[in-house]
This record gives C-alpha cells, sequence and structure tokens, in this order.
C-alpha cells in the first residue's frame, strides 16, 4: 500500500465526493451535521474552490495506491507572530486503522514546519476518539487542555482535547529519528 498527500485541487472533487457518499454514515459521529448538497459534487466543487480561493487554509488530499481516500488540512492558518494553523483530517472506513492518517499527519508536519514554515499546529478530537488521538500523539503532539462544548458535531455541541506540536519539538523528533 502506497500513501501520499498532495495539494487538493478541483479535478479531486468526483472522486472526493465519490469517497464522501460512501463514508457518510461512517463519518457522521465526528461530522457537523451536514446538508444534502455537500454529497454532490457541485457541493463539493463549491467548497473546496472557496477553500482554494480563500487563503486560510492548506488542504491537501491522502492518496492510497494513487486513488483518494480522505483528506488532512491545515485551517486557520495565521501568519506574523503567530505562525500558527490548526490541523485536521479524515479517512475512509476501509482505510482506517491502517496507518493512513497517521502517514498524512506526519508528512503534513513535515510540509507545515519546513516548506510553510509554521511555529504550531494544533488538533483537537472528541474525547472518545481514541483512534485519532493515537495518530496525534504518534506524530508527537501533546495535550495541553480541553475546550467544553468545542464545536458541533453530530449535532450537539461537544467537548475536545486540544493538541499541538510546534516546530522545535518537531525538529528534535526528526534528529532522534536520524
Amino acid at each position: 500500500m502506497s500513501v501520499t498527500i498532495r495539494p487538493l485541487t478541483l479535478d479531486d472533487v468526483p472522486a472526493l465526493t465519490e469517497v464522501l457518499v460512501a463514508n457518510r454514515d461512517y463519518l457522521a459521529p465526528w461530522d457537523p451535521i451536514r446538508d444534502d448538497s455537500f454529497y454532490t459534487v457541485d457541493g463539493q466543487r463549491k467548497i473546496i474552490s472557496d477553500v482554494l480561493r480563500g487563503g486560510g487554509s492548506l488542504p491537501h488530499v491522502i492518496l492510497v495506491d494513487g486513488k483518494p481516500a480522505g483528506r488532512v488540512n491545515l485551517n486557520n492558518l495565521v501568519r506574523g507572530p503567530f505562525q500558527s494553523s490548526s490541523m485536521g483530517y479524515w479517512v475512509s472506513e476501509a482505510h482506517a486503522g491502517k496507518g493512513v492518517a497517521s502517514y498524512a499527519v506526519a508528512e503534513l508536519l513535515r510540509l507545515a514546519f519546513t516548506d510553510y514554515d509554521l511555529h504550531r499546529v494544533e488538533a483537537g478530537t472528541l474525547l472518545n476518539n481514541e483512534r485519532s488521538q493515537r495518530v496525534l500523539v504518534k506524530n508527537g503532539f501533546e495535550r495541553f487542555g480541553m475546550a467544553p462544548r468545542y464545536l458541533k458535531i453530530a449535532g450537539e455541541w461537544q467537548d475536545h482535547y486540544l493538541f499541538q506540536i510546534v516546530a522545535e519539538n518537531w525538529l528534535a523528533r526528526q534528529n532522534d529519528r536520524a
């Protein structure tokens, strides 16, 4: 199995829409409630077009054996003295638990701290999303807090654990592995 990531383009819309439709029920416990138009090619084209035009995020597609299997994104990108972003990701059910998300997060962190010159990346998970927490910890994120009623997920405002990694800690991990 070959896993890669690359910047998201509008050419990815049809294949990603297909993955989203196939995984709608699987992803529902971790997602906001979505309008049916979200699961259409036209809906995804508008969403992705807006994201690409907006400039506040760096969206990437996760590819398994060359085919879209999810997304990994740097969102809420803030430059200046903050140099920070939040990370979000999802993978299809067929690829869950196989290291795909861990690889995608690792690769986007590499880009965040080298190519994109960020200082800090944060991520949040639902309190019961142990798989996602393992992905983050495996990649050097440290839990630094809990945000009550942080995001409206599955129709309810839900608490999230907050994680972060800073460039110096990421670099130290890379040097330890060398």
